[in-house]
């Protein structure tokens, strides 16, 4: 069997500290749940200084994996929890995801994700 399709990727990017409200908004607009990655950021509005000194922001990466149909929705109220629309607040992209994997609590019907089931999977084809 496949591993599923018809997923997008909505990727957040946000200043330290406001990655927990966006992932809240997106659960309460249908998402799952998140995965949080640390960065930091080099764009326009990052340029700061102390004492001469350049600072580089620290940034917070939301990854959310999303079914097709949720993903407006979802990136609706991501927009609106971390305030994208106005400037240096963040970016928030939507990627296409061809396939996806290790979700089956998700998706029901496509496979398995059960023990038994292992030597079937995909990735061993």
């Amino acid at each position: 069997m496949d591993p599923a399709g018809g997923y997008d990727l909505i990727i957040t990017i946000v200043n330290k500290g406001w990655s927990e409200r966006i992932v809240k908004a997106s659960k309460e607009a249908g998402a799952e749940g998140g995965t949080i990655m640390f960065g930091r950021g080099t764009g326009i509005h990052e340029t700061k200084t102390f004492f001469g000194i350049p600072i580089e922001p620290e940034k917070e990466i939301v990854f959310t994996a999303i079914p097709e149909e949720k993903t407006r929705e979802v990136l609706s109220a991501i927009i609106e929890a971390g305030r994208l629309n106005e400037p240096g607040t963040g970016v928030a992209f939507v990627l296409p995801l061809k396939y996806v994997a290790g979700i089956c609590h998700l998706v029901q019907g496509i496979w398995s994700c059960g023990p038994a089931e292992k030597s079937s999977s995909p990735a061993k084809k």
